[in-house]
């Protein structure tokens, strides 16, 4: 399989820590950047202390799955020398990332004004709960804040029910992800002008994004969305079923397909019902065609009905769980499920890379480094440094 690697030669400084940060930048390694991420002497990202523990090591399942294929060095910015040497890395680098709060790059002195005085051609990418200005610039976030501040949370759940975080942390791997993008763009800028930019990319601007059209909803109707469970608020039926062993999901988006699922379920009568005609009338009658279709789909197995819907080539499938995630024959021949390269554990099972080109691929290097384990060889490749100066700097507690 031919690895492709079209981020090769780029190469990446990585301040960032826990989430939103890494997974952005474990997707730049993913192409083919040069990652280095730096961590602070001792201690290092928060997510090396999180759960779950491998087995047989001190190593953090949650930091190995963000943080493969990168290079680990150990650098205090909080000590002048330890700012001054990382402006000295950035001549040498084309991208940044960092997410502290608003204003600690400039309390480090490491801000992009001075990173552009050292290198001109430097992207600095930021990524902070609520953006590098406004009047909540400064206030501290985590994922849940910026699904709750940005709405997610009051459109998922129950009706009648508790707002609910997603299961996954959109809020960070949103960012993480506009973050990839807004990178790529600017070093398609830089390509033309020769320039760097300070990219800001904001959490809470990056869930509202996702609203789609829940502020259309709201702008047209005057009504506010709320929770109405797993179902579509604009087409039905879109949404899980629970089939007399099991819950699957199926969706009509048109009405051909509508045609075929009533056909492939054997409730033709359905199609020339008055309440269930069009999408619309599906949509404004969805209570009575779930009692009807929750009844009808209790009667017979999950894999009964999945087999019927497939057959008529509607969109369905079961709702898998995690277990049956990792062992889905299609998922392992696209590469997407990997047992990560860790010296101590074999079973550690972490996602692949969803960058895939037409006819080509490429498995990443799913090996995430240990606390500083690259600081003596990117110092002395990059900046020069011999070994009596870095156990100088190693005394001073720099790295």
């Amino acid at each position: 399989m031919i690895q492709q690697r079209p981020l090769a030669g780029l190469r990446v400084l990585d301040l960032s820590r826990v989430l939103a940060g890494p997974f952005c930048t474990m997707n730049l390694a993913d192409l083919g950047a040069e990652v280095i991420k730096i961590e602070m002497p001792g201690r290092g990202d928060d997510s090396r202390g999180y759960a779950p523990r491998l087995p047989n090591s001190s190593d953090s399942g949650y930091y190995y799955s963000v943080n493969r294929g990168k290079q680990s060095m150990t650098l205090d910015l909080g000590k002048p020398e330890g700012a001054e040497l990382f402006c000295q890395l950035a001549r040498h680098a084309d991208v940044v990332v960092e997410n502290f709060s608003p204003g600690t790059m400039e309390r480090f002195n490491t801000g992009y004004e001075r990173l552009r005085a050292v290198n001109p051609r430097i992207i600095l990418c930021s990524i902070s709960g609520f953006g590098q200005s406004g009047p909540m610039a400064s206030a501290p976030a985590y994922d849940i804040v910026a699904q709750a501040l940005g709405g997610t949370m009051s459109i998922t759940g129950a009706p009648g029910g508790a707002p609910t975080r997603c299961g996954v942390s959109i809020g960070d791997l949103g960012a993480a992800l506009y973050a990839l993008v807004a990178i790529m763009a600017a070093l398609r800028v830089r390509d033309t002008t020769g320039c760097g930019q300070h990219l800001d990319i904001a959490m809470l601007d990056c869930q509202v994004a996702w609203l789609e059209d829940a502020l259309a909803r709201f702008s047209t109707s005057g009504s506010v969305p709320g929770r109405i469970g797993s179902r579509h608020p604009s087409i039905t039926p879109f949404q899980p079923f629970n089939a007399g062993d099991g819950y699957f999901v199926a969706g009509c988006g048109n009405e051909s397909i509508w045609q075929r699922f009533c056909d492939a379920i054997g409730l033709n009568r359905l199609k020339t019902d008055q309440r269930f005609v069009s999408n619309a009338e599906r949509t404004a009658n969805h209570a009575e065609l779930e009692s009807i279709l929750e009844r009808h789909f209790a009667s017979n197995t999950r894999s009964h009905w999945l087999t019927r819907l497939q057959q008529a080539n509607v969109p369905c499938a079961p709702i898998a769980t995690v277990d049956e995630v990792a062992a889905s024959p299609h998922l392992k021949q696209r590469d997407m499920i990997l047992n990560a390269d860790h010296p101590d554990f074999d079973g550690l099972i972490v996602p692949g890379s969803p960058f895939k080109t037409a006819g080509a691929g490429g498995v990443p290097n799913t090996r995430a480094p240990s606390l500083g384990e690259h600081t003596e060889e990117v110092l002395q490749r990059l900046l020069g440094y011999d070994s009596a100066r870095i156990a100088d700097l190693r005394t001073k507690q720099i790295i």
